[in-house]
């Protein structure tokens, strides 16, 4: 069972008035994980910031709440078809914590918008060229066992579905959800691959190394997505130190994802060059396995392009990012 801590209590434990961040979590929902709170040491600590609402969500306007088009990109409720050989599918719409950075500000914690399983299934079995399948949401594991391995189930049944990955912050919210009996129910779906999101060594924990130790005794290839978030990671020591303490979870760093241009999330954006500089510093001071792609989500559905020399030019003030069609797209660095 899942425990929660509200923003009242919050505010007794550290003596702070967070009465005024109710109007932020009535437009952007609120859950934090009790496990989760515990590894706040300071208000605004880089556990906080990742949690906590902030009136800075409100004041961000401008951006879209769906810059990825994955509305458009839907055949059906809850099915995101965007490459050619792959989907994401949308299991669940809750979370164990509420990141407030979320690609899905629109979807996560909110009523409405479910997914059509069955016209998913449908989706995928009459489309031979999916062959990969990642389940997302919310959060995949906040399922019970018996209906997370219904859908493994039936994805296996599709013949051309031969790899099945799920993304997953369980291991990083609440990693006593990862227990030998879900451990061995993953491993009957094989090949599974399981992605987790750990953000800062603080998350680095020795439960959820425990969580990371049972996926991978099971045979579930760990990989890491972690989003480049201002004030929580963006300095080179601190990504040094999350890298390397990954691959001794058995993770493998995996993405490093520029921020998304997603309404609500302005204040967590740091500047492309910036991205550039933190990758670059970390090449010859840790193992070449532990420097993730450095990766945009372009706007537009037009997927993601890892950020190299021959892909990226300046173009005044902006960036021109080149896709995998080949196409040059304009890109725009925070004001």
């Amino acid at each position: 069972m899942l425990q929660t801590v509200s923003l009242a209590e919050l505010a007794r434990r550290f003596t702070s008035d967070l009465s005024h961040l109710e109007q932020v979590a009535a437009v952007y929902p609120c859950r934090i994980s009790s496990y989760y709170a515990g590894l706040i040491t300071a208000p605004h600590d880089p556990i906080w910031r990742q949690c906590v609402p902030s009136v800075e969500e409100l004041d961000d306007t401008v951006q879209l709440p769906d810059p990825l088009d994955e509305e458009r990109l839907s055949p059906v409720p809850g099915l995101i078809h965007r490459y050619p050989d792959r989907a994401v599918l949308l299991v669940s719409n809750r979370c164990a914590t509420y990141c407030r950075f979320c690609m899905r500000k629109r979807k996560v914690g909110c009523s409405g918008g479910e997914t059509d399983l069955p016209a998913a299934y449908a989706y995928i079995a009459a489309t031979p060229q999916l062959r990969d399948i990642i389940l997302s949401g919310g959060e995949p594991l906040m399922l019970p066992d018996d209906e997370l391995h219904q859908i493994l189930s039936t994805l296996r049944r599709i013949p051309h579905v031969e790899i099945i990955r799920i993304g997953s912050r369980i291991p990083v919210t609440d990693p006593s959800r990862i227990t030998p009996a879900l451990c061995r129910m993953l491993a009957e779906h094989h090949p599974l691959y399981l992605n987790t999101h750990f953000n800062h060594p603080q998350e680095l924990t020795p439960e959820s190394a425990r969580a990371c130790s049972l996926l991978a005794s099971a045979g579930i290839q760990l990989g890491n997505q972690t989003v480049l978030l201002k004030g929580v990671n963006d300095d080179s020591l601190t990504m040094q130190k999350l890298l390397t303490g990954l691959l001794r979870l058995r993770v493998r760093p995996y993405y490093l994802h520029q921020m998304d241009l997603v309404r609500g999330t302005a204040h967590f954006r740091t500047s492309l060059e910036q991205g550039r500089q933190l990758i670059s510093s970390l090449r010859g001071r840790v193992s070449g396995m532990a420097i993730p792609h450095f990766v945009i989500d372009l706007p537009g559905g037009r997927g993601k392009v890892p950020v190299l020399p021959d892909t990226l030019q300046r173009d005044g003030v902006v960036w021109l990012v080149q896709t995998s069609s080949g196409e040059w797209v304009r890109y725009a660095d925070p004001v």
